[in-house]
């Protein structure tokens, strides 16, 4: 049979493999292999079939093998093992003499059988290496001299989770040093691409794992030790309950002209938590991130260094200052912690504490077996838009314009528009509702400095609990003037006095309020879920805090359009024998169309404010949702003041009282 239909026999054997196509084809460095190897899949067979493999040897220089996946009818690189590293004899060579010493034997070890009673040569070797065992000196070179390809990169990954499991007891200073200069030589930021084509997608979080595990073990002279390479460096630091605070701080190289820095302290509260002196050790990765797979539904990267911790047990939360990669004040910062089981970032790790356009602050708890290595992600949680802010910045401005002239207006016509106990309770529950909405507008405004700025968290705490205060108050007014309307109608012969109408109204108004974001704030603040990450406002996505709004908000505007619905019932079945209280019935059905009017308006702007929950990337839904939030104030000043009858008379009486008036004056 001709050699050329064995090849393509052979080759085609291997097109049904499955496939993990790339978003975005690179072309790795031609270092692993010649130029026709690397066209061997082009030249032998077409790419017909997208998501078929080709799998070729490497060189002879190099061992391993390259797969190619076919995509749009062409061969793109899928992975390559090429590598020219032989991971057994450089850990050979510094473990031999080591664990042979323990009673142990490695196999494939020139002179020594793997059995019984090591070998002369053995022996040699042992004693020859016996200064490379204290530092891993004689395999720095080698490491170093090899090229970062996929392949190396693998297999020094391998390397390096080796000597984590088998040689990390007594981790020197010169044992650090090594293992970090190992580690450094792959996470240099002018290789970082290559990690695309590492064959085992979870190398990097295998890497992350080994450099915690071997650092948590490093012996500390005097107290202190800090070792520092550009792309990976380790501190650590005796610690006890007397201290008054400690933090690590990290200067490191990013690319050739910028550096970044990270922050981590450990609160003085914390450390009062320990029962004896120990110690405290963090690892920083500048580069790392670009490595770990974010795992987000939304897309996100992480745009800070990587820092990771070893604490005592005893210890729960740190604080983490990030300096971010790329300086963007557009998107949103979330503070994640790295889930070393699922290998995952895991945003109920930590909680944002502040966040400005140069850095985020964390604070994260600190579980062992779980959560050790902590980063931030930049995603928008809120699809960004000009057309957003200005309306947001215009809306708002008319709002509180408009809720300012409302209160005006009423002020003006009290006298006049109070005369009957129904009328007296009706304005009275809609300057209320416009009061508190101009306090939650000035409050959101409040809210966005706070969280702009990165001031204070205590601060972001008070303003969003007073904003969640009074929107809940807009609502519960609302509902105390269904109520009304409810009194006015169906309890005829029933009269309640001013002072007990007013002691009712403002249980319901601000007190209902009160007490549910007093117990919001109690139950999720002491676990770190109060606040949204990025922003002044009740978390979501890891407490639900904001159901402690959304349920009362939308419960009432239901149980008000039901109101709306016995008002249009009621009121069609008057007859003139129950028109002994016209003027109380005229009044009611004024009330009625309030509320038919700014119930709907309302339920609209909240419902598609839920909307924007449920789908937080549909631009449409979030700029209608400003329109109609950012209006309400001009809402309540147009149907509740401006379109009422018996206001306009009032207000017209009023300004020919004062022209008559002035008129006199000036003759």
């Amino acid at each position: 049979m001709d050699v050329r239909v064995i090849q393509y026999l052979l080759l085609w054997a291997v097109l049904f493999l499955p496939a993990v196509p790339l978003s975005t084809p690179r072309i790795l460095s031609n270092e692993s292999k010649t130029g026709d190897e690397q066209d061997a899949c082009i030249n032998l067979i077409p790419c017909q079939d997208n998501g078929a493999i080709c799998i070729q040897p490497c060189s002879p220089s190099f061992h391993g093998e390259t797969s190619f996946v076919c995509e749009d009818r062409k061969w793109q690189m899928l992975s390559d093992a090429c590598a020219s590293l032989d991971v057994q004899s450089l850990f050979q060579r510094i473990s031999h003499g080591e664990l042979s010493c323990s009673g142990e034997h490695l196999p494939f070890i020139e002179g020594n059988p793997g059995h019984g009673k090591p070998s002369d040569g053995a022996k040699h070797l042992g004693a020859r290496n016996q200064s490379c065992q204290a530092d891993f000196s004689c395999i720095i070179q080698d490491i170093l001299s090899a090229p970062a390809i996929p392949g190396n990169i693998a297999d020094i990954v391998e390397l390096l989770k080796k000597i984590s499991l088998l040689l990390s007891e007594n981790v020197t200073r010169r044992k650090m040093e090594s293992y970090s200069r190992m580690a450094n030589h792959i996470l240099n930021s002018s290789v970082i691409s290559n990690w695309a084509f590492v064959k085992d997608r979870n190398a990097g979080s295998i890497l992350l794992d080994s450099v915690n595990s071997f650092a948590g073990k490093l012996l500390l002279r005097n107290g202190s030790e800090s070792i520092q390479e550009p792309f990976i460096a380790t501190k650590g630091y005796s610690i006890h309950r007397n201290t008054s605070g400690k933090s690590f701080d990290f200067s490191m190289e990013f690319n050739s002209t910028d550096n970044i820095t990270g922050h981590v302290v450990i609160p003085e509260e914390e450390l009062l938590r320990l029962p004896r002196a120990s110690r405290a050790i963090s690892v920083a990765f500048p580069t790392l991130g670009a490595v770990l797979e974010t795992n987000q539904p939304d897309p996100a990267f992480v745009n800070g260094m990587v820092l990771s911790v070893s604490l005592p047990e005893e210890l729960q939360n740190i604080l983490l200052t990030f300096e971010k990669l790329i300086k963007l004040e557009q998107v949103g910062a979330q503070c994640v912690g790295w889930h070393s089981a699922e290998r995952r970032w895991d945003p109920g790790a930590c909680e944002l504490r502040s966040h400005n356009v140069s850095a985020v602050v964390c604070v994260c708890a600190h579980r062992r077996r779980t959560y050790s290595s902590f980063s931030i992600l930049m995603a928008p949680a809120v699809p960004r838009s000009s057309l957003l802010d200005y309306i947001t910045q215009v809306g708002l401005g008319l709002s509180i314009f408009s809720l300012v002239l409302c209160l005006l207006i009423e002020a003006v016509v009290w006298h006049h528009v109070t005369k009957t106990e129904i009328t007296y309770m009706r304005h009275f529950c809609l300057v209320n509702i416009a009061a508190s909405l101009l306090v939650a507008d000035v409050l959101f405004i409040l809210a966005a400095i706070v969280h702009n700025s990165a001031l204070n968290y205590q601060l972001c705490v008070a303003a969003t609990f007073f904003l969640h205060l009074f929107y809940l108050a807009l609502f519960f007014w609302m509902f105390t003037l269904g109520l009304l309307i409810l009194y006015g109608l169906l309890l005829i012969f029933f009269k309640i006095t001013r002072t007990v109408f007013l002691a009712a109204a403002f249980s319901i108004g601000y007190g209902c309020p009160l007490v549910i974001s007093v117990l919001t704030v109690a139950i999720t603040e002491p676990k770190n879920g109060y606040l949204r990450s990025g922003a002044c406002w009740l978390n979501w996505y890891e407490t639900k805090a904001l159901l402690a709004f959304v349920v009362p908000a939308l419960s009432i505007i239901v149980v008000n359009l039901v109101v709306v619905v016995v008002v249009v019932v009621k009121t069609g079945r008057s007859s003139v024998g129950e028109g002994c209280k016209s003027q109380d019935l005229s009044s009611m059905i004024r009330v009625s169309k309030n509320i038919a009017l700014l119930t709907p308006l309302l339920g609209l702007t909240w419902g598609f404010g839920l909307a924007t929950i449920i789908d937080s990337r549909s631009l449409a839904f979030h700029v209608v949702f400003a329109l109609l939030n950012a209006f309400q104030g001009f809402f309540i000043l147009l149907f509740g003041t401006l379109l009422d009858r018996k206001t306009r008379e009032a207000l017209k009486m009023n300004c020919l009282s004062s022209r008559r008036n002035w008129g006199l004056e000036k003759s």
